[in-house]
Formats: structure tokens, sequence, C-alpha cells
């Protein structure tokens, strides 16, 4: 460490507006980010922090070293190359999220699902990173899709065009140059699919053509790109978002939520379902501004991220019965209880009655609060579903098979048995909204339409009628958490057990994905307590079976839930108060 005297800091504007050099005597310089300081005890324990941090080397000799060499990563057959700090990147870089694994899974048996209804598919990866997902798609489908992956960042944009050499398939910058290339291959290299390469901004692309399926994963939230999905969109194509913005979702930054969504939110029990049907209902919205109606065929919220995959119905008769399902929620924060506001547009007096709860007459103050606009419709299409299963048993996918298996259940509200998806019945007679989906080839194609186009006048109103019977199977909006609502000094039962008596008490019943602890049934809280306090087992009996907890009557159970709901109620009043 050598002390300098020379004038090394700049000089400073004087009072009058000349410029003098600034007199700081002897001082010392960072070797390792050239910090210029004073003091020689300040100067050593700058340089023992660097030491402590493992910084020992010269920045000036690492920024003239090469980069070092990028990684080599495989996911399901498909190598990509990668930065070195692909984990934490840096603005310039390209990122890639091994933890996404399971998001990437889902979206390719979609599109799996998707290609057997028509092919071949226009399909944009609008936010490329490293292209993994669109060499997924034309690795695995081959002549099925026509896959596009745009990015903005040129790094990004090199980057994909390296992988897709490295996977053997060629790159279109232009979509002329692809008609009068497709046959000229180089000596000794196979051809595996053709990969269009863009670099635009995702918005411009959307606007300028149509696809067939899109695919939103930006960093943070997806509002700002909805617009131009819905635009150029084709009938009955699909649109995937996928939203990282869980801060915002999950009700930690409930401000930004309202900002990005016009949401207001708070953190309950099933802030993960929450965070799904905010999501549907942004993308209802932006459908509904371009004349546009969903169907959701399925939702997912997990750790890391918060996927929902729709279908789009063009038409403004679809719009408007999109718009119709985008409701408030009344959510008690004394009981955990739920219900989405009744329809119409005059205002209700009291809308506490709307709850299955008495909290409000029994508690001072208000005890309700109002949560939304929100998704009131299901969240799950059990035959897309059901075929998406089978896509990922046909492409060995096994990662998500369990996943799949429990959405599946959810959908139908029913508890976890076994099936077979192997060979199954109505692969072929898929309907969703009104709308018949060929998805495999049959002689008897007198019992389909067009692709992309509605059945007749005549069997239209069967289907309206059909789908208003279908309203009461979909399965009941949110579940209950079986630990927040167990009874202090009560062993609860198994959760299989806990299902089943559900079911035998005439409640439809399944497990959620959104919580392995959760409970999606359509009992009213008061009955989900009452039978989860009748199948409970004092702590103080240690080697009693499960079974019947006391000889009391059911009455006799439902005052015990009311008064141990009034003591939760009376000791957050305290705090409150």
């Amino acid at each position: 460490m050598c002390i300098c005297h020379l004038p090394c800091r700049p000089v400073k504007p004087n009072v009058t507006g000349e410029q003098i050099s600034s007199k700081m005597g002897a001082h010392y310089h960072c070797i390792i980010c050239s910090a210029t300081i004073t003091r020689r005890t300040d100067m050593l324990g700058h340089v023992r922090r660097h030491v402590n941090k493992g910084e020992t080397k010269s920045r000036y000799i690492a920024a003239s070293a090469a980069k070092p060499p990028n990684e080599i990563l495989k996911e399901a057959d498909t190598d990509v190359q990668v930065c070195p700090n692909y984990s934490i990147p840096q603005k310039t870089d390209s990122y890639f999220n091994p933890k996404m694994k399971l998001n990437r899974q889902l979206i390719f048996c979609t599109l799996a699902a998707l290609a057997e209804e028509r092919k071949p598919l226009e399909c944009l990866d609008a936010f490329g990173a490293t292209g993994i997902m669109g060499l997924q798609w034309a690795k695995r489908l081959g002549n099925a899709v026509k896959v596009t992956i745009n990015d903005l960042n040129e790094n990004s944009v090199t980057l994909i065009q390296e992988n897709c050499h490295l996977n053997k398939l060629k790159v279109v910058v232009d979509r002329k140059e692809k008609e009068d290339t497709d046959d000229i291959l180089e000596e000794g290299e196979e051809n595996l699919g053709n990969i269009e390469v863009t670099k635009m901004d995702a918005n411009v692309l959307m606007h300028l053509r149509s696809f067939d399926f899109i695919h939103l994963d930006p960093f943070g939230t997806s509002v700002n790109y909805l617009d131009s999905a819905f635009r150029n969109i084709r009938n009955l194509g699909i649109v995937s978002v996928t939203s990282t913005d869980i801060s915002s979702l999950y009700a930690k930054a409930q401000h930004v939520a309202r900002r990005h969504y016009g949401c207001n939110i708070v953190r309950t029990e099933y802030y993960k379902e929450l965070a799904a049907r905010i999501v549907v209902a942004a993308v209802a919205r932006a459908a509904a501004r371009c004349n546009k109606g969903i169907e959701v065929l399925f939702a997912v919220a997990l750790e890391h991220f918060v996927l929902v995959v729709v279908r789009v119905l063009r038409g403004p008769t679809s719009a408007d019965e999109t718009a119709k399902k985008i409701q408030y929620l009344i959510h008690c924060q004394w009981c955990e209880e739920r219900i989405f506001q009744k329809d119409g547009n005059m205002v209700e007096e009291n809308p506490y009655r709307q709850l299955p709860c008495n909290c409000h007459g029994s508690m001072p103050g208000k005890t309700a609060i109002e949560l939304g606009p929100l998704w009131s419709s299901s969240l799950f299409n059990t035959g897309f579903l059901k075929r998406m299963l089978f896509e990922s048993l046909h492409h060995g996918l096994d990662d998500i098979q369990t996943l799949i298996k429990t959405l599946i259940f959810e959908s139908e509200c029913t508890p976890q048995s076994q099936f077979s998806v192997h060979a199954p019945s109505n692969l072929n007679k898929q309907e969703e909204c009104g709308v018949f989906i060929k998805t495999t080839d049959d002689t008897t194609t007198e019992n389909y339409i067009v692709q992309g186009k509605r059945k007749s006048n005549e069997t239209s109103t069967n289907l309206a009628k059909r789908q208003k019977t279908d309203v009461n199977t979909e399965h009941p909006p949110f579940y209950y958490n079986i630990h927040r609502h167990s009874i202090k000094g009560m062993n609860m039962p198994k959760l299989k057990k806990f299902l089943c008596y559900l079911s035998q008490a005439g409640f439809r019943v399944s497990r959620t994905h959104f919580d392995p602890m959760g409970v999606r049934t359509d009992a009213p809280l008061m009955q989900f307590k009452s039978i989860l306090l009748k199948y409970s087992t004092p702590t103080y009996t240690g080697g009693q079976s499960e079974g019947h907890a006391q000889s009391a009557s059911e009455d006799t159970v439902a005052d015990r839930v009311e008064m141990s709901v009034k003591d939760k109620a009376e000791a957050s009043g305290c705090r409150r108060w």
C-alpha cells in the first residue's frame, strides 16, 4: 500500500465560477475498486472489508480478461446455453430459472393438446430469454407447430440463435427467407425444424401478426401486454400468462396490486387462489375490450409463479358473458367466511346478510371487507386437463403428472381415486363452451363443425340450456385450511379420513393444489367446523381411536363451534380495541 501525493481528485468550481484544484494532501488508492481514501486507518478497514467478501483481485484485471464460456444445460432432451451468472443475471444478460421447469412442462402439454385440434399452429414465445421454451416446442412437436421466439434484448437474440444451432434447428430471421431456404441445408447438417427469431417489442409484434398460441412470461406483471395479446389472437386460440409478481398477488404489496390490477386484496387463508382469480379477471377484462370472451382451461398458483391458460372465444356475446363473471367478494375478517356478491345494480341495505356467518350481529364494528374484482367462475376445464394428462404420458413428462391429476380431481371436486387415462373414451368428442373440438381423425365428421366456427342455430339453444345446467356442476370457489380451523386442545383426524367424513355428510369435497392442507368443499364454514370437531379427539386421551369425540348431540357440537368462534373473535377484539 503506497501513499500518493498527486492531485488525483477532480477540480471543484469556486464561488466566482473559477475552477480550482482541491488541496487534499497525501492519500491512498484501493487496488481493488480504485477508491480514494485520505486516512491510512480508513484504508486498512476498507481493504479488510474486501478480504472478508472474498474480493482479492483487481477489477481492472477482471475486466480486461476474457469472459468465461457459457454453460450448457439440458432439460427435456433440449440443450441450452446459459450465461455463467444465469441465476442472478445483470440487465444485459439472459435469465434462465431452473425452478420454472414445471411451468414449461405445463405450457408444453397445453400446446400439445391444442396441436391435436388443428395443424400447423403458429406459436409465439413473446419473451424468449434463452429460448428454452420455444426450442422444446419445435423439437418435440415438429411440423405441427411454427414457432416464433421474440426478445427485445440483442444479447438474448444472439443466444437464442446459438441455442437453435446447438439443437440442430434452423433459424429464420425473415419470414420471406423461410420459403426460399427450406430445401437448402449445409452438408452433414440434420434439420429438425425451423424457428423464427425476432427482435422487437412484444406489443408491436402481437399487433402486427396473428397467432394460434401466445405465451407471455415477462419479468413481473403481464398486464402491459394483455391488450396486444388479444388483439390478433385467432378464434379458439390459447393465451397463457405467467405472472411472477407474487409479492403483489400474494397480498404482501397491496398497493402494487391496486396499481397493476385495480384490485383490493388482503392476506387470507386462500391467498393463492385469490391471486389466480385476480390474474384471470385482468385477462378477462383485456379480452372483453377486444370483443372477445375467454374460457379458463386451468389456473395454477405455486411458490414462484401464477400460471393462467385461457381459450379465446370471439364475439361480443362471449365478451358480455365473460364480463358478467367478474364480481366482488365479501370476506369476513373474523371467521374467514367468504361469498361472492349477488348480481344486480341496486344498492343493498345490509350486505352482511349475504354471508353465512353471524359475526356482524355478535361482534362490534365492521366485520367484513370487500375484495376484488375477481373471477367468480370455474378455474379448470376437466376435459382439457385429461387431454393434457394424456399428452404428458405420451411425451414422458413424469414431473407434472401428479399435479395434473390433482387438478382433474379439483375440477370435478371429488376425492382422489385410481383411474386410467391411457385410453380415454371421449378423446375425440371434446366440447368446450358450446364448441365441439375435433381432436383426432374420425370418419364420422358429421358431428363436428369446421374448425373455429360455431354450430347451427338449431343446436345453439340446446347448448345454452346445457351450459346453465353445467353451472351447478362447477367446483366450489376457494377452500379451507384444516389446520387454520382446528380446535385448540383437540387432535384432528387425518386429512384423507376427514375428506371421507365430509363426503358422507353429503358435501362435495376434494383436495387442492393451492394448499397441501386445503380442502375444497361446498360445505359452509359452520358445517365444516362441526364435522371437524365431531371427529376430533381430545389431546389428553392418547390411545383413543378416531371417532366421535363425545357422545353429545350435533346441537352441542355446533354450540361448541360457535363458542370457539366467539372466543377467537373476543381475543381479536381485545387486540383491536
